[in-house]
């Protein structure tokens, strides 16, 4: 029975550090204890299962990216393969603002090696590839587009939003934005 509540713990305390350090309402950093309160554990459980904050960062950042190359299946289970890609393409935005609160943390882990942007960056690119495979098989995608020149330009619009904007007014700058991506990648005719 220890080992359920221990996985069941670990499971909240995710949940919850999830929601504290992926809010895009500008809000600070929620602390460990606050995370801890909120998830109805003690601290000392919150460091038994994540001893640091970059480790708690860390799980948080590989729970939500699993997550979200995962949600690449469902959608195409559910829709055509154009909206399913447009969808994640917004899925995609969504996890990158997600990380405004844990980007100092990100940063560090991925200067000491604990993260691998490059193989995030493969993790990503090989989804778009499976959702642009789908769409040009189904032909209402591009048969020359590359899965690497759509992260890249995804990428590149996240990076050209205005910072110091409102979040609602970035988040609908970088929709119209993916609109104009997702224009280039569809089949004409």
């Amino acid at each position: 029975m220890a080992r359920v509540d221990a996985e069941r713990n670990r499971a909240r305390i995710l949940e919850v550090a999830t929601r504290a350090l992926t809010a895009t309402d500008g809000s600070a950093p929620a602390s460990l204890e606050a995370i801890a309160r909120d998830a109805g554990v003690g601290i000392g459980t919150l460091y038994r299962h994540f001893p640091t904050r970059d480790d708690l960062v860390r799980a948080v950042h590989a729970s939500e990216l699993a997550a979200l190359l995962a949600r690449a299946d469902e959608l195409l289970a559910r829709h055509e393969p154009d909206r399913a890609l447009r969808i994640w393409m917004d899925d995609y935005a969504a996890f990158v603002a997600g990380k405004r609160g844990m980007a100092e943390s990100l940063r560090a882990l991925a200067q000491s090696g604990v993260l691998s942007p490059n193989e995030t960056r493969a993790s990503v690119t090989e989804t778009i590839g499976r959702l642009l495979e789908a769409g040009v098989r189904a032909g209402t995608l591009r048969d020359d587009v590359l899965p690497e020149d759509v992260a890249a330009s995804m990428v590149g619009t996240f990076l050209a939003l205005d910072r110091s904007a409102p979040t609602p007014v970035r988040d609908a700058q970088a929709a119209r934005m993916l609109d104009l991506l997702f224009d280039g990648i569809r089949a004409r005719g």
